[in-house]
């Protein structure tokens, strides 16, 4: 499949990254699909990104017709049956089997063509691919939050991923105003490999006592981080954040420079996820 025959785009999941994924596919011009299984997540969904829209009309980036025109685009589903698309993007839970079930699922509705991308952020491509019939069509999609505003997008290709197939993957990021890279399937591909300790080596200084969220936090950004690693944490959605440092902690054998810290573990347990949860390493108004 080429770039020029993508008319309509799915995307699996209208939590965080799904909303701003689907976003841009829909001010991008293609007919897009948002799916969730939870009936209040995609109404929120849908209220998120019209808001998004607004606050880019605000800012002089998008005009009320380029804003109407994306959200003529876009359609909210709790029926897989109707993700019968060219290209799927799930954006789900970091679970290898969730990822597997849902592309074997939508592969038995749609075209051997169709392409399977996974927004995954840790889990080997080659792994999902193997559950799922033609796995020459599944490829890494990996946006970064916000994926609206985010310009990085890495495409991963598993060990049967078809050349044409990541190319193709690559042009439609760049269709979205992206700025891609192509990356091998190795744990944690490029950022996230490069990142993890940004998070674990700041959560080792919490745990050891060096210095309190709020201090490590501002030091990084007197060091030029735009955020710290626990602002960072909390926008991604510190249980996302756990479970990609755990899912590379067992990737890498469990090399203990990896190892998921005890401190995110009990924020997770205690459901603070973030900003999204109201609460997690820091308190947010909901």
């Amino acid at each position: 499949m080429t770039l020029e025959e993508i008319k309509t785009i799915g995307v699996v999941g209208a939590g965080t990254m799904g909303q701003g994924i689907a976003q841009i596919c829909a001010q991008a011009g293609f007919k897009t699909i948002l799916f969730d299984i939870n009936a209040q997540v995609l109404e929120k969904a849908q209220q998120i990104i019209t808001n998004n829209l607004d606050k880019g009309i605000a800012r002089g980036k998008l005009t009320e017709v380029e804003k109407q025109a994306a959200l003529g685009n876009l359609s909210f589903t709790g029926d897989t049956l109707q993700l019968n698309c060219d290209v799927i993007i799930e954006a789900v839970v970091e679970r290898l089997e969730v990822k597997q079930d849902i592309f074997k699922e939508l592969a038995s509705i749609n075209k051997p063509e169709t392409i399977l991308a996974s927004n995954t952020s840790s889990i080997p491509i080659t792994q999902i691919a193997s559950a799922v019939p033609n796995p020459e069509r599944v490829v890494g999609m990996h946006f970064f939050n916000p994926a609206h505003i985010m310009k990085l997008v890495e495409v991963i290709s598993g060990a049967a991923t078809a050349p044409a197939v990541a190319q193709t993957v690559k042009a439609l990021a760049e269709k979205l105003g992206k700025t891609a890279v192509m990356a091998k399937d190795s744990p944690g591909f490029i950022v996230n490999r490069v990142a993890r300790h940004f998070y674990v080596e700041g959560l080792k200084l919490l745990e050891e006592g060096v210095a309190d969220v709020e201090t490590i936090d501002k030091l990084m950004q007197a060091s030029g981080f735009k955020m710290g690693p626990f602002e960072l944490m909390d926008l991604i959605g510190v249980d996302t954040n756990y479970a990609v440092t755990s899912s590379m902690f067992e990737a890498f054998h469990y090399d203990a420079k990896f190892r998921p810290s005890r401190i995110q573990q009990q924020k997770v347990d205690a459901g603070h996820h973030g900003r999204k949860s109201g609460k997690g390493f820091y308190t947010y108004d909901k």
